[in-house]
């Protein structure tokens, strides 16, 4: 009897040393090949029948490799892309960047849902409790959105998705993917300029189910937003490392943004045209609507501009006047920046939409249609001297971070002649 529980120990002892060996040889194949998890070739370039085949000659779950599928298929295939702007700020102009790239799936500020749904009533004015909400749940949303998962958004639709389609998706003609095969077939292949209320009249209902398919299909996922305050409050999402996610903080002149949501913006800045048109400051003025835009750009590039360990090649900061003076070299440099190789079709659509119009698309105040350059300084006759004179004084931190001259009196502010953008380069992060 002694001598049977003596064996008995001994192959407890001898099974548990397996198991160490086994764990040990497991480990340093996860730690010496991070991505190796499934063994890439040529004709198979997922082969996950052969998880470990060098490191342990047994038999593990089929499931261990899937659930690295996802990483190591991010890690090797999808650049995500975030657009981090303001309102009014140009970035309908970027997210047609990336909008016409064929390989590229773009979503038009999905984020409105959340902030619809949360906090339905939200202004300009912000407490800390709506940011913290707003931004959980966008974080969520945009991890959801980057793995494809487009049913995550529609708890945020209103009203719910009835078997997972909608016709509520916020600007869905914005996104050529959602408006071309196989999400709508209302277009053929050849018609490369869909209309956005075309697309949304012709193509019906949005199938959310075709829609995430269509994401999976594409190489590279994009995706706009004006509802993130800074680029500190994606960390949790930059350091993911599930994403590959690079941000384009797009910045503009906060003289070019008020003038530009004084036009486009009636009720809401309504106070502010009565101050252009009378010259006098109304005394309930919420102030607040242009003070957070540079409190949160300041912030926001105070910290990209510092080039912390966590956005190391993760961050690259665009003035949206650049892109207006030089779109199709700056657009070269963008696409440079995110390791992606510009087709086309970008470069064609930033010569149809840079160049001025006299079409009425032009002159729509949600559209993409600019002269450009002449647009990146032409809040210099949209504004009062006065306006210009206290903007300068309340953002004047920014404005010198970021190379925007400021002006000392009415003909100066008039001059066109002067530029006052600095010739100021802003290196990516790599």
């Amino acid at each position: 009897m002694n001598s049977a529980m003596q064996c008995s120990w001994k192959a407890v002892i001898l099974l548990a040393l397996l198991s160490i060996a086994i764990q040990y040889t497991a480990i340093r194949t996860f730690t010496a090949k991070p991505f190796q998890m499934c063994p890439v070739t040529a004709s198979n370039p997922l082969n996950c029948g052969m998880l470990w085949q060098d490191a342990v000659d047994s038999s593990f779950d089929q499931r261990i490799c899937d659930d690295f599928l996802y990483f190591t298929s991010n890690v090797s295939r999808k650049t995500h892309v975030l657009i981090l702007a303001t309102t009014r700020s140009g970035s309908s102009f970027v997210g047609q960047l990336f909008n016409q790239h064929q390989d590229v799936f773009y979503l038009f500020e999905p984020l409105y849902h959340v902030q619809t749904t949360l906090l339905p009533r939200l202004s300009h004015s912000r407490t800390a409790g709506d940011t913290r909400v707003m931004l959980g749940a966008s974080r969520d949303l945009l991890r959801s959105l980057y793995d494809c998962d487009l049913y995550f958004l529609e708890s945020y639709i209103k009203p719910q998705p009835a078997n997972h389609s909608t016709d509520k998706l916020f600007r869905r003609g914005a996104s050529k993917a959602l408006c071309s095969l196989p999400v709508c077939d209302a277009f053929s292949p050849g018609e490369l300029n869909i209309d956005e209320g075309e697309c949304v009249r012709r193509c019906g209902g949005l199938n959310m189910t075709l829609a995430s398919d269509t994401c999976r299909e594409r190489r590279h996922v994009a995706i706009k937003t004006v509802r993130i305050p800074e680029v500190s409050d994606l960390r949790a999402l930059v350091e993911d490392p599930r994403l590959n996610l690079k941000v384009i903080q797009l910045v503009r002149d906060p003289r070019g943004i008020l003038a530009s949501r004084i036009e486009t913006f009636r009720d809401t800045y309504r106070l502010w045209r009565i101050w252009r048109a009378t010259g006098r400051r109304p005394y309930n003025l919420d102030l607040t609507q242009l003070t957070m835009v540079c409190e949160d750009f300041l912030g926001s590039v105070t910290t990209g501009l510092s080039r912390p360990p966590w956005l190391k090649g993760r961050y690259m900061l665009v003035r949206y006047e650049d892109l207006a003076r030089n779109p199709l070299q700056k657009t070269k440099e963008i696409y440079e920046y995110l390791g992606l190789i510009m087709d086309k079709n970008v470069g064609e659509w930033i010569q149809n939409n840079t160049r001025g119009s006299n079409d009425l698309s032009a002159k729509h105040k949600y559209g993409t249609v600019r002269d450009s350059a002449a647009n990146a300084e032409s809040w210099r006759l949209k504004l009062s001297y006065d306006m210009v004179d206290y903007t300068q004084t309340v953002c004047q931190q920014v404005l010198q971070e970021l190379g925007y001259k400021t002006v000392s009196s009415p003909e100066e502010l008039k001059n066109l002649s002067l530029t006052l953008i600095e010739d100021k380069t802003f290196l990516p992060f790599l």
